[in-house]
């Protein structure tokens, strides 16, 4: 049976809720120590199912949890303005997602562990464009890089660079890629 009511942590993290067996379970909010509010599902004392998170940053998730961690799909809006829209699992990006930076540029593709990582697509303000694959949130691996006057040029990039006859490097005036 569900029971409503309130229970403070040891750490001062204060919860108003659904109870059962005496423990968090149903819907609820926490409110945590350093500022963070939690309002959503929760199961066995965890945040588990639908909810959103809010940091004093103003930084937001709003999507899936397991375990206390995003797990599934959500959206997370960074303190610095960026907005990432994809799949989480165990507190990172993993999966398919796209982020879009507060300078105008975009990544639409596949992470890992939090970083750019296998096939994706980054876009600038400014028409550049990057297709291919990534590693540990670099370039790496074959793609093609297309300037925003139509020029392209498609290769082997290590560590965010083009190797190609001993030119190590992307154009001076090419975006950077990160």
């Amino acid at each position: 049976m569900q029971e409503q009511g309130e229970m403070t942590w040891p750490d001062g993290t204060k919860y108003i809720g659904e109870f059962r067996d005496g423990q968090p379970n149903g819907l609820g909010t926490a409110v945590y120590p350093a500022g963070a509010k939690y309002v959503g599902q929760w199961k066995n004392d965890n945040r588990e199912g639908h909810g959103t998170m809010t940091w004093p940053s103003g930084a937001k998730y709003v999507g899936e949890w397991k375990n206390n961690s995003r797990e599934g799909y959500g959206t997370m809006v960074f303190r610095d303005g960026a907005k990432y829209i994809g799949e989480w699992k165990d507190d990172n990006r993993e999966g398919h997602g796209s982020v879009t930076y507060p300078n105008g540029a975009k990544y639409v593709g596949e992470w890992k562990d939090g970083k750019r990582e296998g096939h994706g697509t980054m876009t600038w303000p400014d028409g550049a464009k990057y297709v291919g694959q990534w590693k540990d949130d670099k370039v790496e691996g074959h793609g093609t890089y297309y300037w925003p006057g139509g020029e392209q040029y498609t290769g082997e990039w290590k560590d965010n660079k083009l190797l190609r006859y001993g030119i190590d490097g992307l154009p001076k005036d090419a975006p950077k890629v990160s």
